[in-house]
């Protein structure tokens, strides 16, 4: 089972993701670190995830 920790780095990446695409259209100078700050919250949320895996499978 996924834990609410992991879903909620999820989908505030996600959140990130879209917001950063919406701010490149618009040419916002933060444009790019909000998506670098969303990719990173969605490799952190892969890395808990595979972790929780492991730790369980021990």
């Amino acid at each position: 089972m996924i834990s609410k920790k992991v879903i909620s780095l999820f989908t505030f990446g996600v959140f990130l993701l879209i917001a950063g695409a919406i701010s490149k259209l618009f040419n916002a100078a933060q444009a790019n670190i909000i998506m670098a700050t969303g990719l990173l919250f969605e490799l952190l949320a892969g890395l808990l995830f595979i972790w929780n895996k492991i730790k369980s499978n021990e």
